[in-house]
């Protein structure tokens, strides 16, 4: 099957254009899933920790808005995050949607942060803290949505569940792709599964200057496959779903925890 990861600029004025070139890179492509970043359709609402909740409001508007146009991406897997409401409680919901069955919440993201710039503790309720592994049409799939990488226990937990795909959206900045791409690699070897992030694009927005680097990491030594650039900001690739199928059954995934 093939993959398509990407970096989308986080503002409006450039969304429209990324988008179109977006859509024409999955057609010329034939691409099966696309994964977009966090929250991609509104201006990242917690670089602030003044919680304003008409800024809330719009930025689930705006996604209710972009969601009833994922079926320009035609019929692919289309996965990502957005903000949601239920019961009085605000979530940022990690969902799968297709042409068949349309817009399906899956997972509602359970670590938070509270630092400078992403300040989503302040902003919105954490999830029940259940990682289920979502059947889909293209493959089994786990969520693990920007900081959540970094709790390795559920990669491991996923491994033991069978995922093939993990899918990180993400919202991070310029001075720690690195870091991220590492974690990146590790999720990728310890849960035996494809890695696939998207993130936004480069370019500075107040006080957060994003970083691009979405990325496909292979499931068995972590190797990067590929990344998307300033330059090249839609990456797709094909893969082998039997490839993560087969990691199960070799080191470390298949050390008795």
């Amino acid at each position: 099957m093939k993959v398509t990861v990407c970096e989308l600029r986080n503002e409006p004025e450039y969304l429209e254009q990324d988008w179109q070139e977006l859509a024409a890179h999955v057609k010329s492509e034939s691409s099966d899933l696309v994964l977009l970043p966090e929250m991609p359709f509104y201006p990242w609402i917690a670089r602030g920790n003044q919680v304003d909740d008409d800024v809330w409001k719009a930025s689930v508007e705006a996604h209710d808005r972009w969601i009833t146009r994922l079926t320009e991406l035609e019929s692919t897997l289309v996965i990502s995050t957005r903000p949601v409401v239920q019961k009085q409680k605000k979530f940022n919901e990690g969902f799968i949607w297709d042409s068949t069955n349309g817009y399906q919440g899956v997972h509602r993201k359970y670590y938070l942060p509270d630092d400078e710039g992403w300040w989503e503790a302040s902003w919105y309720d954490r999830g029940d803290g259940v990682f289920s592994v979502i059947q889909s049409q293209k493959g089994t799939i786990g969520f693990l949505i920007c900081t959540e990488l970094w709790f390795n226990v559920h990669a491991r937990e996923y491994a033991k569940e069978g995922i093939e795909l993990l899918v990180t959206p993400r919202a991070t900045e310029i001075t720690s792709i690195d870091k991220w791409l590492a974690g990146g690699r590790a999720a990728a070897v310890v849960s035996g599964a494809y890695s696939l992030s998207s993130n936004y694009s480069y370019g500075k927005k107040g006080n957060i200057e994003w970083g691009g680097g979405g990325w496909i990491i292979e499931p068995e030594e972590g190797h990067v496959l590929g990344l998307t650039s300033r330059e090249h900001p839609f990456l797709t690739l094909e893969i082998d779903l039997s490839v993560a199928q087969n990691a199960k059954l070799s080191y470390p995934r298949n050390v008795v925890g």
